[in-house]
């Protein structure tokens, strides 16, 4: 038995799996769990991978220790996204942490993934966290709260979550920041969403200060996966606080090497900075 994710070209990502574990559909998507032979739990949303268990800190580390060890103190911190605690796991390793809010649509996919996956391994009931059940493009046309930072945990930039990438919602986003602040999100396959990655990074730059890309091996993603960097004020994403990340246990995002998030594929450099058209 196996699971394929299909990718656009006919490109897949597979997994052999001993058994389907839970299969459920609620109010928004298919939720699925599947035992793999060689990396734990796999848990898909609609037809896609979002985890492995074993591999799953190749996404959310460098989805949320960059801009973390960017942000000079970042004490209130608002995760779109991320029902399966991961997210909100690695932000709460950062002390300085006072407050993070999480807001997910689908509660079903955070009650599942308490179940079957406990990668949030305790998150969810540490006193600083908040979990708010909600469309979180419209919570962050109403909140009154301001962040210093923003995490951005959706699926793929393509159907219903393309509204997330939108120029529409990062202005919302830019007025929620603190006036120094940063925000962060993935922006799928380097390779396969080029588009999509261009389309996004060109509504960020329309309305965030700086806007930088980066680029990382995540497993059970088509590879390399792409994250891309809004700036409010004079925050300098190339440098991070590397005395602070001495107090996080990390396994795939080295600090010390922070440059290395850097390298793009020539040509999709040139596409992002416009010395090349698609």
């Amino acid at each position: 038995m196996h699971f394929i994710e299909w990718y656009p070209r006919g490109y897949g990502v597979a997994f052999k799996i001993k058994e389907k574990l839970f299969e459920t559909q609620s109010s928004y998507q298919r939720i699925e769990i599947y035992e793999t032979e060689g990396f734990g739990k796999l848990l898909v949303l609609e037809g896609t991978v979002q985890l492995v268990e074993q591999g799953e800190e190749s996404y959310h580390e460098p989805l949320v220790h960059p801009v973390m060890l960017a942000h000079p103190n970042p004490r209130k911190v608002l995760i779109i996204g991320g029902g399966d605690g991961g997210t909100l796991r690695e932000v709460l390793k950062h002390r300085t942490v006072e407050k993070a809010i999480m807001v997910e649509i689908d509660e079903m996919v955070v009650e599942i993934s308490k179940i079957y996956l406990g990668i949030d391994r305790g998150a969810f009931d540490d006193p600083r966290a908040e979990v708010v059940i909600g469309d979180g493009v419209e919570y962050i046309k109403r909140t009154g709260e301001k962040f210093d930072v923003i995490i951005i945990d959706s699926t793929d930039p393509v159907g219903p979550a393309k509204q997330l990438f939108s120029e529409e919602f990062y202005r919302h986003a830019y007025e929620v920041l603190n006036s120094e602040g940063i925000l962060i999100t993935q922006s799928g396959s380097v390779y396969l969403f080029t588009n999509e990655l261009l389309d996004a990074y060109s509504a960020m730059k329309r309305v965030f200060d700086r806007v930088y890309y980066f680029s990382f091996p995540v497993i059970g993603y088509a590879s390399p996966w792409s994250f891309l960097v809004g700036i409010k004020g004079s925050i300098d994403f190339e440098k991070i606080d590397v005395n602070r990340a001495k107090e996080l246990e990390l396994v795939y995002y080295d600090p010390e090497r922070h440059e290395t998030l850097f390298q793009m594929p020539k040509y999709v450099k040139e596409l992002l900075e416009g010395k090349l058209k698609l």
